[in-house]
């Protein structure tokens, strides 16, 4: 434990970890932490064939279908061991797992577009993004590319922390929406003891958080939201109105990210605290 005066901010209630890339992904009630985020955490993707870039839900109009697979590893993933096997259930109902030696195929079959499945490598991946015609966007109905952290198939960075106090706030704002922890895709989600209803992650930037005994999480900055919030997940339907109300009302911001200062185990219910 830390000698640093701390500050008790709330609890852990749901930890989540997305073992394809923009694929859905699977709740967790503990897991290791490493320099790389929550361990298995977009472990791998799918690579276009055509053009080498990783597959993402950030451009539906070229992957309108990614949200509707689930991978799930088929034993619990653990440090200093080789990363399990996924399996993944397609849209018809059957599933398929990473070992398989068809495995490409069957995917670029249901995409309907030739694909790799790989795992996260040496060098830079690039990826695409559609930015819808949305007032407080950067950029309006076009598609940019981006450029992953070298070795990763993350976006921006190794951990997303996301709280109830912001879904609550976004639904004071937009009672139509639905906003649910699911549609922002965050690794790990806290109530706060407060019970406010504010973007109170906003405040955490540049300082660090403890979670649990051993966790210790740099928060580096705001985390950016983009059209993968307004797209259909299961149950949720298609809402533009989930990332208009982000950009009208908190600079299109939903959560913060953050990088590891120190690995260990956290746990749903686990303590946070600011240092």
């Amino acid at each position: 434990m830390s000698n640093a005066v701390q500050i008790e901010l709330g609890s852990v209630v749901s930890l989540w970890r997305y073992p394809v890339k923009s694929m859905m992904g699977e709740e967790l009630n503990a897991t290791e932490v490493t320099e790389r985020g929550l361990l298995g955490d977009r472990a791998y993707a799918l690579v276009d064939s055509s053009d080498g870039k990783a597959a993402t839900a950030k451009n539906p109009r070229k992957w309108p279908r990614l949200f509707d697979f689930r991978a799930t590893f088929i034993e619990p993933a653990r440090a200093a061991a080789k990363v399990p096997t996924v399996r993944i259930a397609l849209p018809d109902g059957t599933t398929v797992t990473s070992d398989q030696g068809d495995l490409n195929q069957i995917l670029s079959k249901a995409l309907n577009r030739e694909v790799t499945f790989r795992a996260a490598q040496r060098g830079a991946v690039n990826a695409e993004e559609y930015w819808p015609d949305m007032a407080g966007l950067d950029h309006r109905d076009t598609v940019t590319d981006f450029t992953l952290p070298e070795g990763t198939f993350f976006d921006v960075a190794m951990v997303h922390l996301l709280t109830t106090a912001t879904l609550d706030r976004l639904r004071e704002l937009y009672p139509e929406g639905r906003f649910e922890a699911r549609r922002f895709r965050p690794n790990i989600v806290a109530q706060l003891g407060s019970g406010e209803k504010s973007f109170a992650e906003n405040a955490w930037v540049g300082h660090t958080l403890a979670i649990g005994p051993a966790v210790r999480l740099n928060i580096t900055g705001p985390c950016g939201r983009c059209v993968m919030t307004t797209l259909a997940q299961g149950d949720l339907a298609r809402d533009p109105g989930i990332l208009r109300t982000a950009a009208q009302h908190n600079q299109v911001n939903v959560g913060v990210y953050a990088a590891v200062v120190r690995g260990g185990t956290i746990r749903r219910g686990d303590p946070v605290r600011m240092e």
